[in-house]
């Protein structure tokens, strides 16, 4: 099986209701590496960035919302990269099913996850779903030299009195 990145949030219910530690068990279970972590908010730039493909969506705003942790009064998520043989399946099968009320009992969002009154999905985390959404996401979460590893293309961007490294 090939190996695959892909980026995991533990979004702001998950960390708010101190599940953090259960989700990371759960995950460990993959057996694969985590690359990348992090703790952080999330600006609406990088929200309304991550969600572009629900742009049109009635609830896209209530989802930058959420992502953002405004209905939990703190602005605070886990992104980690895992990487390793199958990855995504390996990781979107524990996670289970978007709709809570869909997935599995035993998986995170089973165990976890839930339906607000306004049918907004609290589910706990997010999974990239393809190869190249992972590695949107993961471009988009995180930088070079918070990996690592090499996952992508990189170069280097010379600043006046200091270089960094950037995604190709």
């Amino acid at each position: 099986m090939k190996n695959q990145a892909v980026l995991v949030i533990i979004k702001p219910d998950g960390l708010k209701k101190s599940l953090t530690g259960n989700i990371l068990s759960r995950l460990a279970e993959t057996k694969l590496k985590i690359v990348g972590a992090k703790v952080m908010k999330v600006s609406q730039e990088l929200a309304e960035a991550h969600y572009q493909h629900l742009k049109e969506k009635p609830f896209f705003k209530d989802l930058i919302k959420y992502i953002m942790g405004d209905p939990y009064g703190e602005n605070r998520v886990m992104a980690l990269v895992y990487y390793g043989a199958d990855a995504i399946n390996k990781i979107r099968t524990i996670g289970g099913a978007t709709n809570p009320e869909e997935a599995d009992p035993v998986s995170i969002r089973g165990a976890y996850g839930r339906i607000l009154t306004s049918g907004l999905f609290e589910n706990v985390i997010h999974a990239s779903s393809s190869e190249d959404e992972a590695k949107r996401e993961i471009q988009l979460w995180f930088q070079p030299v918070e990996i690592v590893m090499d996952l992508y293309d990189t170069e280097v961007q010379q600043m006046p009195g200091y270089r960094r490294m950037v995604w190709k």
